[in-house]
């Protein structure tokens, strides 16, 4: 029946209000076969977290899912539990043939699995880029050009470490267009590094502040929908990400933009608040700044800042330092300058993110409504005032 492994130090540090395990069970592939394993979890009171199915081209079945809900003390009494009810199946005569290959059981950490990559399979190009704990290249796995952020050995304290752990667990739940896709990780000390998909486009703080380029309305509600859908998906799955600003969101080959760098994203307790300050100041809500309980609001506070950005192409606060735009945020309510010309709908919308109360900010998938609605105002502004351009230039030529 397979071996059965205890909790790892790993998962202690990931775990959250319940305990999380994976079980992995491989048999013949049969069909209903991951709807009956799935019942099955229902029915013993466990919460399936993740589900991954595999199929081998020789026919075999690897079905691995992250639950919580166990009550009990011992993994054991979980594997003799699988055990008692997968048997009971096999005796239903609805079901009896579709179990009737022997099946194999693990129960152990959910680090354990099928992100984990080989290190010696990972191929160096050059360095893109350097942080205070690590560095950041371009690779090449599988034949896939990928980013490889690696943490540097002498910064692997226990903070950096916790970090790293919490950074490749919400990594792993998630799997959105517009949110950086999760190829694997190296999780075995000494060496630490995530593996994601490369994005040939750059950071959009790169793009405005480096190659000094400008974003006109049109590709500015693009990039802010984008942004937005994403947060939308990582608030609807409890992740507050805590570090929202343009060197964290990348563009692909395509300028589709995905939210990054996920080092200080934390999953959010069920009470809905959060508190410690983390992020960096030039875009941090007030109340993180001021060491106050927050919630997921904080992130549409460093939202606003964003949109601050892609519509000036500046630093916010560049006369300040970052510890005085803090505290000029905090004490006296300070936000960047909005330019005169701007929209009166982002106007609106900037004003209603920057809001001091976290609860009148508005929730992501209510900017995203606001978003799309000044896309289609500004397409049909443009299209009539190219119907009126050309009126006029019929009437002038007649």
């Amino acid at each position: 029946m397979g071996t059965l492994s205890s909790f790892s130090t790993g998962i202690r540090k990931l775990q959250l209000t319940r305990q999380q395990l994976e079980v992995t069970i491989s048999t013949k592939d049969k069909t209903k076969l991951l709807s009956g394993l799935t019942c099955l979890m229902s029915e013993i009171g466990l919460n399936i977290r993740e589900a991954h199915a595999f199929c081998t081209i020789d026919g075999y079945s690897l079905d691995v899912f992250v639950v919580d809900g166990w009550e009990h003390e011992g993994i054991e009494e979980l594997r003799d539990r699988l055990v008692e009810e997968i048997l009971s199946i096999e005796k239903q005569s609805n079901f009896k043939q579709e179990l009737s290959s022997p099946m194999q059981y693990h129960v152990g950490s959910p680090l354990s699995d099928v992100w984990e990559i080989d290190f010696s399979l990972l191929k160096f190009k050059h360095k893109i880029a350097s942080g205070s704990n690590g560095d950041l290249f371009k690779g090449v796995f599988r034949s896939q050009d990928v980013a490889i952020k690696v943490l540097r050995t002498e910064c692997l304290n226990g903070d950096i470490q916790r970090e790293f752990t919490q950074e490749v667990y919400i990594l792993r739940k998630v799997r959105h267009k517009n949110v950086v896709q999760f190829i694997g990780a190296c999780t075995r000390p000494p060496i630490l590094c995530v593996v994601i998909e490369f994005m040939p486009g750059g950071s959009v703080y790169d793009f405005l502040h480096k190659q000094k380029g400008v974003f006109k309305l049109p590709a500015l509600l693009r990039v802010a929908i984008d942004v937005s859908k994403g947060m939308t998906y990582l608030h609807q799955n409890n992740i507050i990400h805590r570090d929202i600003k343009a060197a964290n969101l990348l563009m692909d080959e395509n300028e589709v933009v995905k939210i990054a760098d996920f080092g200080i994203a934390r999953v959010q307790h069920q009470s809905g608040i959060m508190t410690a300050e983390t992020g960096t100041y030039r875009w941090m809500a007030p109340e993180v700044i001021g060491h106050k309980p927050y919630s997921h609001k904080a992130d549409v506070f460093s939202f606003g800042v964003v949109l601050w950005e892609l519509l000036t192409g500046k630093l916010p606060y560049a006369n300040m330092t970052p510890l005085q735009a803090a505290v000029s945020v905090v004490q006296q309510g300070l936000r960047p300058a909005i330019p005169r010309n701007t929209h009166p709908l982002l106007v609106e919308l900037l004003e209603k993110c920057w809001q001091q109360e976290p609860s009148l900010r508005p929730e992501f998938s209510e900017i995203t409504g606001i978003l799309q609605c000044m896309t289609k105002k500004n397409f049909e502004d443009e299209r009539a005032t190219k119907r009126r351009n050309i009126g006029e230039s019929y009437q002038g030529n007649g």
